[in-house]
């Protein structure tokens, strides 16, 4: 059967700054954390050790071309552009950007840029991160920076990638610096990214450019293990606070009310000032990016929660692992293509179909050097993967969701934060030794399903 697209539909990958340029002027929360805890990086790789794309990037955006490419999305590095986050901006960092931006616009590739992709200046972070209105403010300076300087050919930003991210990762889970277990203090990181995003978003529209401003969130539908009403409730409650923290004051402008009631009953809310809901509804977008790379499966707890532990989201539910799941066994994740479906459906029934696109969808594989055949990587399952994906994405769209494209996680295997280069997601391998970059059978294949805008299964 062949799927075919809309014209105009946005072909493309996503990368980020700080898992692919390599050394940076100034110093992020994740240089810091290296230097001081290697052990907690795969092998003991650290994020100066990326696909050099800061050396690369002629040679690697002429890849992107021959992928066929017409859209790509990376992010700015704060940490590079103002170092200590607040003062001189380094005129190298505004060189170097503005000859990727260029290249790709030469090169027929719509650039799509990201503001912030979980690298805090360790200056910034060194005051409180996001927990301090001050950081929230030097943001702002920041986004506002940089829609003076690439403005006037960037027209599409988005202020943050996944920032439930380092939430989770930073305050929640211990997963990323600072490691923080603490859940109030994560809602104050939730909160304050909110009102950053809001604030840039206030100045992309005050200065009339003429692009479109957005944001990135990795959605994970909650799926509930019955219809019992506890597994419902259970799901319910994992959404809140894994997509509706963010999904909701992003397309509503408001949180959901009972979220606020549910924290408010166990005293986790973050100081609120009076002047941050108008702030909050200003800061609806005009275009969202959806990572998504898993479902969310829950069931009611069936144990008691400890009262002297820590406050936490699995309060209120547990995960659940359904029988005869599909997974990916290198990295531990199941996979669901009708997810991307439920997404986009929820999109359009209950958020007034946003327009949208899947700024990441991917399939990290540990050791792919065993698939090589004739000198090129054999990732059969990778196109069983995106294909299977994009079939629901095209039974979505189909059905009227307002869905303008499809970018995959990654375009060349690339550092990954804690894990670094465990599991590979490129569609073109890169051989760490030499830099040597070798497209995939993947990537041929996508290269053809961009050209045709279409594909056969």
């Amino acid at each position: 059967m062949k799927y075919s697209f809309p014209e105009h539909f946005w072909w493309g990958s996503a990368s980020s700054a700080l898992q692919t340029e390599g050394t940076r002027e100034g110093q992020t929360t994740w240089d810091y954390w290296f230097a001081r805890e290697p052990n907690r990086f795969h092998n003991g790789v650290g994020p100066q050790q990326t696909s050099t794309f800061y050396q690369h990037w002629k040679t690697d955006i002429q890849l992107l071309k021959q992928l066929n490419h017409n859209s790509f999305r990376t992010s700015i590095s704060w940490a590079r552009l103002i170092p200590d986050g607040i003062g001189e901006v380094n005129p190298q960092a505004v060189d170097f950007y503005n000859q990727v931006i260029d290249e790709l616009i030469e090169q027929g590739i719509t650039p799509f840029i990201t503001l912030f992709h979980f690298d805090m200046p360790m200056a910034m972070q060194e005051i409180g991160g996001w927990e301090n209105r001050d950081v929230v403010e030097a943001y702002a300076r920041y986004a506002q920076i940089c829609f003076e300087l690439f403005g006037d050919r960037v027209l599409h930003w988005f202020t943050f990638n996944e920032p439930i991210v380092p939430v989770e990762g930073g305050y929640l889970y211990d997963f990323h610096y600072p490691n923080v277990v603490d859940f109030r203090r994560a809602a104050t990181v939730a909160y304050h990214t909110v009102l950053a995003h809001a604030l840039a978003v206030r100045a992309y529209r005050a200065g009339h450019y003429a692009g479109e401003i957005g944001i990135v969130l990795n959605l994970t539908p909650s799926y509930p293990r019955s219809q019992n009403p506890a597994d419902v409730k259970a799901a319910h409650i994992a959404d809140l606070m894994f997509n509706r923290s963010f999904l909701d004051p992003v397309l509503r402008g408001e949180y959901p009310a009972d979220l606020v009631t549910l924290l408010k009953s166990y005293d986790q809310l973050p100081a609120c000032k009076p002047e941050d809901s108008a702030l909050i509804a200003e800061g609806k977008i005009d275009l969202l990016g959806v990572n998504y790379y898993q479902p969310r499966r829950v069931k009611c707890r069936d144990s008691a929660v400890n009262p002297q532990a820590p406050f936490m989201p699995e309060w209120f539910f547990d995960n659940y692992e359904m029988p005869g799941r599909k997974m990916n066994p290198y990295r531990g994740w199941e996979i669901y293509e009708p997810g991307i479906y439920d997404i986009l459906v929820n999109l359009r029934d209950n958020y007034g179909n946003p327009r949208c696109f899947i700024s990441e969808n991917g399939m990290g594989v540990e050791n792919e050097k065993r698939f090589i055949e004739n000198g090129q990587i054999n990732d059969q399952y990778r196109i069983d993967f995106i294909s299977g994906h994009l079939t629901w994405l095209h039974k979505g769209i189909s059905e009227g969701c307002n869905c303008l494209g499809y970018h995959m996680w990654t375009f060349i295997d690339n550092w990954s934060w804690c894990n670094a280069y465990k599991n590979r997601y490129g569609f073109i391998q890169l051989d760490l030794d030499t830099q040597q970059r070798t497209v995939k059978k993947s990537g041929e294949w996508f290269a053809a399903t961009s050209l045709n805008n279409s594909f056969d299964k």
